[in-house]
């Protein structure tokens, strides 16, 4: 990602509704995952650690980071180890094999995204957790999308495949971001139609309107309990490695 987007994340992961309401929702899914008490954990791609507080309380938790201002940033403010590496070939000693390792919003930025959930899948112990999410859709593709430097957008099909691909077994793929779906479909599929190009679309909403938008996205957290949600912005998958 830019230099500039790093910087904004810093400020937007800690107030802005898609960020708190999506850590809602994953700590949620984390929380039905069976972890052992003392899990071994390993966040990819925390950029500056807006997750690390809320993954943290599920047990020991290390993290990878490639971008050196904000690894440094995230360990200061958390007291998170966290490594330099990258995906695929570039993972750092992690001191042995995790209990569950969360990646999310990263395998998209990979060329090799096989690669890269092959090479995750392989630090797992057996019986071990893997929780993802990726944006959904390539029709949703937008200047959000070139923003943030994502490969791709994601089938759900062609999703699912990389996990069993790598030998894992899906528990879950589940679309999410569901019950704003239209408007930001709506939103996207204008903005490419009319040719917009000044397409992040991460500016934090007045205060009021962040709080509605907040609660009706974070309201997933409760549906999720029960049922896989058809469609979505984005995808959220976990996955088991088998037991040996």
């Amino acid at each position: 990602m830019e230099r500039e987007t790093y910087d904004r994340m810093r400020v937007l992961e800690q107030t802005h509704w898609w960020f708190t309401a999506r850590r809602r929702i994953l700590a949620g899914e984390i929380a039905r995952l069976p972890l052992p008490p003392t899990a071994r954990i390993l966040e990819v791609g925390c950029g500056p650690g807006g997750n690390l507080e809320m993954l943290a309380r599920f047990g020991d938790l290390q993290a990878i980071e490639p971008d050196a201002e904000s690894r440094a940033w995230a360990a200061e403010r958390s007291g998170v180890p966290v490594h330099g590496g990258l995906l695929p070939d570039g993972l750092p000693d992690l001191g042995g094999p995790l209990d569950l390792i969360a990646a999310f919003d990263v395998i998209e930025h990979v060329g090799d995204d096989q690669g890269a959930v092959n090479a995750l899948a392989g630090l797992l112990k057996p019986g071990g957790q893997m929780i993802t999410t990726v944006p959904a859709h390539a029709w949703l593709w937008s200047q959000h999308d070139v923003a943030h430097h994502h490969r791709r957008r994601y089938a759900m099909a062609d999703y699912r495949r990389l996990f069993t691909a790598a030998g894992l077994r899906v528990r879950r793929a589940s679309y999410f971001n569901s019950i704003l779906f239209p408007p930001i479909a709506a939103v996207r599929l204008a903005g490419r139609l009319l040719g917009r190009q000044s397409g992040d679309d991460e500016a934090l909403p007045p205060p009021a309107l962040n709080a509605v938008l907040r609660a009706l996205f974070a309201s997933e957290a409760a549906l999720l309990k029960a049922v896989d949600l058809p469609f979505g912005v984005s995808i959220l998958l976990t996955a088991e490695k088998p037991a040996a």
